[in-house]
């Protein structure tokens, strides 16, 4: 008898195959565990639905968002931040889910006013040049509760921000918005 002539044992040939499905089940499910994992604590993707912080983000960009720093530092003016809204916000009609992204500008204790085209902080101008217009309306001057915090968007005249519901409670904050991962030709850190 040739070794073509020889029959496969079906239980031999079932035993070949197993071994091979199962390790790719077992990396497939480690690899499921690790991204889900990897998205609730260290970092997720999202997008800009909306014009709110143009020039800066555009509707589409796709963003990395960070959540592991504020683990260990409150968030700092300047970051732009990804949260969910606050109840303030939710009475507009928006869902708890729904993300929101904004640039802080002030945190717990430090006063806010906007007027003239101007963001005051402690009575200071802010430089800004990040912004897409100078803000035309008045707000203020008010200060930031403690865990709290004061948010715009960059495209002031178009953002609905903390001129409009109020402050934003820390504890809302998903993270930070790291890099910008789309389109490619704007790829980059924020």
């Amino acid at each position: 008898m040739t070794s073509e002539e020889k029959q496969v044992n079906p239980s031999t040939a079932e035993t070949h195959w197993w071994p091979k499905i199962r390790e790719n089940l077992q990396v497939l499910g480690i690899a499921l565990i690790l991204a889900l994992v990897i998205r609730t604590f260290i970092a997720e993707p999202r997008y800009i639905p909306s014009n709110s912080m143009q020039p800066n983000l555009h509707i589409g960009d796709r963003l990395v968002v960070e959540k592991v720093s504020y683990k260990f530092r409150p968030p700092e003016a300047g970051e732009i931040l990804v949260f969910d809204p606050p109840p303030a916000l939710q009475k507009f009609g928006y869902s708890e889910d729904q993300a929101f992204i904004k640039r802080a500008i002030a945190t717990e204790g430090q006063t806010v006013q906007i007027g003239s085209g101007q963001v005051y902080l402690d009575n200071r101008p802010l430089s800004e040049a990040y912004i897409a217009e100078p803000p035309a309306y008045e707000w203020g001057p008010k200060a930031v509760p403690p865990e709290q915090l004061f948010v715009l968007g960059d495209n002031r005249n178009n953002s609905n921000d903390s001129h409009v519901w109020g402050f934003l409670p820390i504890q809302n904050v998903i993270g930070r918005a790291a890099f910008r991962f789309w389109p490619l030709n704007r790829i980059g850190f924020l």
